[in-house]
């Protein structure tokens, strides 16, 4: 058994773009592999910011002869269906092939033969195909060159067995080919020249010694270790980022966390301005004191092992920083010498969309949305609620969040409580966007929740007017975002929010139906149960809908709710058989069964628990009880089961007798569709 190595140099690939691209490397040669009819025990791939590696290990030296056998076209089928056959299988004529009795007729067969040979003539061909399918983000061309790579290629080393492999991969037009070789080089700036692999343990080995730490998983072990250290060692925390480690991972090939300070004077700015201008702009770790607020200290990660230690480097982040915090700080200053009522015109100025109109009128809308959704929620206040909506997009044209877009409706927050408005008020503005993910908290005061409601609500009904809905991936306008936002608001504060008061447009109830069974099945829930549940249409109350859907998913869970759910099954399909039969017959069979024409004791016994049922189910559906529901139907399952064993429906010679069964068969889906329906649930 052999070894491939492969290792695809490059200008620096986006930190972003990495780890799906050697997964992506390691797919597609496996793929070419198991094509070729090479099987292997095992592939590993790696990322840096500046090269790709893989190694497939437990190779074949040589591949053994396949065979493969094609069934063709029925004998005697139109020559062009022979010719295909032929031409496909690689045959000359049908002396070639053979006839083969399948049960279902004669039919021509081919045993393909695919001859075997040494290994490494087949995986060039696998690598130039693998590296040419790989599904970048975004690409390029260099040079005078076709090929799109995410970088200009530098270098390929290709090794099986210890051995070059013969190959090149050409770049296209003038460009000279790259070849295959057994060359590469280490850390841009901390090694120095070229030098030869002979495997792949010779490979990291070389490369560590080159200052290269060649998996990521190691390198965010490096990171976060030395981190950790230094903040110990300064007396403050590490803030946990794994998003933050990984993506500055993807940047260095030879990390060295080094302690950076911040300024005195940028403390009283608010704490997010620092973060977002370490975190975000500047790929900085934050840290925080003992009692969770943050520190003044900060961990760079630099990819250089400087001979002072890294004091210049940090010098060099420490004025970066303060360059940007003083703008910050410059911003945070003036922008407070303004109130946020007095810069409500200058939203007149910013175009929301061309066919929404401004911010301005998007506000005015928002104000009256609020309104109509603050009778909903209890202790909402109506004064503080129409301020927060009115003043909430107004720290859209503040110089802090002109720099820092990020900061929307924090920095409205910040100055608003400047001003000495409510507490409630500025809670409201600084929330209103949230909940902006599934993970982000998700406001629960009054006046915010109110306020958040109005923004999305604002933002689905006003986009679905023109038209933009969401297509397939393509959601510019972040619609998804906003359904499941109101569905999360709505349901973790039990607002009960008749959602259709609010939308225009039918299908947009369909759109938050598709949204919620996400969230279901999410945690954990069936979504053919949110369908059966939505089919009873009219209900648009998703406090009551998912407390429905609950009741209805435990009581399927239980023994008596599958069997009931079989005998609903039994008892629909042959009203359904009949009703296709006689299209006059949904309206005949409507409504309860003569009791007169009662005649078994099994249909009797049924017909009395359908009547125990209804006692039992109008008030508890009024009460919303669902699970109280759901076990009144428990009762049925023993006469239903006993009317399928001993009644026979179908009559022919009784037609008014067949006629009142059907009409009990129909009063058990219809009594039972009055919780959800039924005959969307699986199984």
């Amino acid at each position: 058994m052999a070894e491939l190595l492969l290792e695809l140099l490059s200008e620096e690939i986006p930190a972003r773009m990495q780890a799906r691209a050697s997964e992506d490397l390691k797919r597609l040669v496996g793929d070419g592999l198991k094509a070729a009819g090479l099987s292997f025990t095992g592939a590993r791939a790696f990322a840096t910011p500046r090269r790709l590696a893989l190694v497939v290990e437990g190779l074949p030296v040589a591949r053994e002869d396949v065979s493969e056998e094609r069934r063709g076209p029925r004998v005697g089928a139109p020559d062009q269906a022979v010719q295909g056959f032929l031409k496909g299988a690689g045959l000359a004529s049908l002396d070639q092939a053979e006839k083969r009795d399948t049960g279902k007729g004669e039919f021509w067969f081919a045993v393909v033969t695919k001859k075997g040979g040494p290994t490494a003539e087949a995986l060039p061909a696998i690598i130039d195909a693998a590296m040419k399918a790989l599904p970048w983000p975004k690409s390029m061309k260099w040079g005078s060159g076709t090929m799109l790579w995410v970088r200009p290629l530098q270098s390929i080393v290709a090794l099986f067995d210890g051995k070059v492999l013969a190959g090149e991969v050409a770049p296209g037009g003038a460009m000279k080919p790259i070849p295959f070789g057994d060359t590469t080089r280490g850390h841009r700036f901390l090694s120095k020249g070229d030098f030869k692999v002979a495997d792949f343990a010779d490979y990291t080995a070389k490369l560590r010694a080159a200052h290269v730490v060649l998996d990521p998983v190691e390198r965010k072990k490096i990171i976060l270790e030395a981190a950790e250290r230094l903040a110990t060692g300064a007396q403050v925390t590490l803030k946990a980022d794994d998003g933050l480690l990984d993506e500055v991972a993807g940047l260095v090939e030879w990390p060295v966390p080094l302690l950076g300070t911040i300024d005195a004077q940028f403390m009283d700015v608010p704490p997010e301005v620092l973060i977002v201008s370490m975190k975000t702009h500047l790929r900085y770790f934050v840290t925080t004191k003992p009692d969770g607020t943050l520190a003044n200290r900060f961990v760079v990660v630099a990819n250089n092992a400087a001979r002072d230690g890294g004091k210049v480097i940090t010098d060099g982040n420490e004025r970066v920083l303060r360059a940007r915090l003083s703008d910050a700080k410059f911003f945070w200053d003036q922008d407070r010498k303004t109130t946020l009522e007095s810069r409500l015109p200058s939203l007149k100025g910013i175009v929301f969309h061309a066919k929404l109109g401004t911010q301005a009128e998007r506000v005015e809308r928002i104000v009256k949305l609020a309104g109509e959704i603050a009778r909903f929620v209890p202790g909402a206040d109506a004064r503080q609620v129409e301020q927060a909506a009115r003043l909430a997009k107004a720290d859209l044209v503040t110089g802090m969040v002109g720099e820092f877009p990020e900061l929307q409706g924090i920095m409205g927050r910040y100055y608003a409580l400047g001003e000495k408005l409510p507490a409630a008020v500025a809670d409201a503005i600084g929330d209103h966007y949230a909940p902006a993910g599934p993970n982000d908290r998700c406001p629960n005061a009054p006046v915010s929740v109110v306020v958040a409601l109005a923004d999305k609500l604002d933002a689905l009904t006003s986009f679905w007017a023109i038209g933009e809905k969401p297509t397939g991936s393509r959601d510019p306008f972040a619609l998804r975002r906003a359904a499941l936002g109101i569905i999360r608001i709505v349901v973790e504060n039990k607002i009960r929010l008749p959602l259709a008061t609010f939308f225009k447009a039918g299908d947009l109830m369909d759109f938050f139906a598709d949204r919620l069974k996400v969230q279901v099945r999410e945690k954990g829930g069936r979504h053919d149960v949110v369908d059966a549940v939505f089919a009873l249409g009219g209900e648009d109350d998703l406090v009551r809908l998912l407390a429905r859907v609950e009741a209805l998913q435990a009581f399927l869970g239980t023994e008596a709710g599958k069997n009931l759910l079989t005998a609903y099954g039994r008892a629909a399909n042959i009203v359904r058989a009949e009703e296709k039969k006689d299209k006059g017959l949904a309206a005949m069979i409507a409504g309860a069964p003569d009791a007169a024409l009662l005649e078994q004791t099994e249909e009797k016994a049924v017909a009395a628990a359908l009547a125990e049922v209804e006692r039992s189910l109008g008030p508890a559906l009024k009460a919303e009880d669902f699970a109280g529901a759901m076990a009144a139907f428990a009762g049925l399952r023993a006469p239903v089961d006993a009317f399928f064993d001993k009644v026979t429906v179908n009559v022919t010679d009784k037609p008014e007798l067949r006629l009142n069964r059907l009409k009990l068969l129909n009063q058990i889906r219809a009594t039972m569709d009055r919780v959800a329906d039924f005959s969307k649930i699986e199984g």
